[in-house]
């Protein structure tokens, strides 16, 4: 694995990796040009065997070693100390290995709702920690996949994969077109939308019949406005978790976490 020196944090061979920490930059940056990037190896190792394929590769000169194993490929991989590394990136990259990776192209709604039996559907969310927090309990809670609204966040802004740990690579994504009509096409390929809120009129998760956890479809709102009404209105259910001690909320990666094991209690017993 040759590795070449990095000494100028202005360098053209790392563009891939500067200014890491301004949001509104890489937003525009990252999608158009086809790349998104990957901190810390476990998160690089998982993009990886994803089948993502890597750009290059930006290590801690220390830590090079930890890459040893890895099939590069075509990917340069890039060395420099970690004054280097803050100074391009603007922050201190305490973990000691990047990667940029090439996005692959995302399936359509239809393809993704077709092979799933329950998924969650986020209207609006903007906040990349709790996207990515999202991801990672729908991996863990049996959530086959998961829906955007044309307006929510990237999955693959470095945040949400750190935050995911990676799981951003193993559960399916798609984006819809039109929102809320988009939810049509969730019920008319047998789903139940469950529109996740507060309100008090809405049935406790937990009372939600068979019939309608069958093929789920948890529809989850903003960290602070909630799903709007049109999605509301769109939905077949409207469920809440209730809440102790005069609490009327949790955030809303707590609160996914929360209904995604509910949703999935009385699923067989994992084996292996």
């Amino acid at each position: 694995m040759p590795v070449q020196q990095i000494t100028d944090p202005d360098d053209e061979r790392i563009a891939d990796y500067r200014a890491l920490t301004d949001v509104e930059l890489r937003t525009r940056w990252e999608p158009p040009h086809g790349l998104f990037i990957a901190e810390g190896e476990l998160v690089l190792r998982r993009a990886l065997r994803a089948g993502y394929p890597a750009r290059s590769f930006l290590v801690d000169a220390k830590r090079v070693d930890q890459l040893a194993d890895l099939d590069t490929g075509d990917a340069p991989v890039y060395a420099a100390t970690p004054d280097v590394l803050e100074k391009a990136t603007g922050f201190h990259v305490h973990r000691g290995v990047l990667a940029s990776f090439r996005r692959r192209p995302l399936p359509d709604v239809a393809g993704v709702l077709a092979a799933a039996r329950r998924v969650a559907i986020l209207e609006d969310v903007n906040n990349h920690t709790n996207l990515g927090a999202i991801f990672r309990g729908a991996a863990a809670l049996g959530v086959d996949a998961v829906l955007l609204s044309p307006t929510c966040a990237d999955p693959l802004y470095r945040r949400s994969v750190r935050v995911s740990m990676g799981e951003v690579f193993a559960v399916p994504y798609a984006k819809f077109g039109s929102w809320p009509d988009g939810l049509d096409q969730v019920r008319q390929a047998g789903f139940t939308v469950l529109a996740l809120t507060p309100a008090v009129d809405a049935v406790p998760i937990q009372r939600v019949t068979p019939a309608q956890r069958a093929r789920a479809a948890l529809l989850l709102g903003a960290e602070g406005p909630g799903l709007t009404a049109a999605a509301q209105a769109a939905s077949d259910v409207r469920v809440v978790v209730p809440m102790r001690r005069g609490v009327d909320s949790l955030n809303v990666a707590a609160a996914a976490a929360v209904a995604f094991w509910e949703l999935g209690r009385d699923d067989p017993p994992l084996r292996g």
